[in-house]
């Protein structure tokens, strides 16, 4: 077989293979319908955790969930599904405040270091500050 042919089938093959797994849902992004299933994709994991305060990005896919004991219950999109996690001010290694309403949290865990978090007001962002660092000073907000 001359290197030209082979060459052509291994980047038709690539490229089917790229479009079937497109086409059948794999580049999907799951999204957040509300407070409710976010509650519920989280009590998946953790179902003894009873979370109280619901604040959802404004893209809908993420959610912080407010914990006893100065927890935060983390829903985030993966994919076309979720992944979750309990965090605490200790597990924080970054959190900033951006104008209007954007989080930036870096995570001292290298299996998920963090994101941007965009919020539909100003108050969910500032409880999500708020709620994974307690001693947050509102006059170092960063613009």
């Amino acid at each position: 077989m001359s290197l030209p042919l082979l060459v052509a089938i291994v980047v038709i093959g690539i490229s089917l293979t790229v479009a079937a797994v497109h086409f059948t849902g794999g580049s999907m992004t799951a999204h957040l319908d509300g407070a409710d299933e976010a509650r519920r994709i989280f009590a998946l994991d953790f179902p003894d955790e009873k979370p109280s305060t619901v604040m959802i990005t404004s893209d809908g896919q993420s959610a912080f969930l407010a914990l006893p004991r100065g927890r935060t219950g983390i829903v985030q999109s993966f994919g076309d599904g979720f992944f979750t996690r309990i965090a605490t001010p200790s597990d924080v290694a970054g959190l900033k405040l951006r104008a209007p309403a954007t989080v930036s949290l870096r995570f001292r865990d290298f299996t998920w270091t963090g994101g941007h978090f965009s919020f539909a007001d100003a108050a969910a962002a500032s409880a999500v500050v708020q709620a994974l660092d307690p001693a947050y000073d509102p006059s170092s907000r960063v613009n």
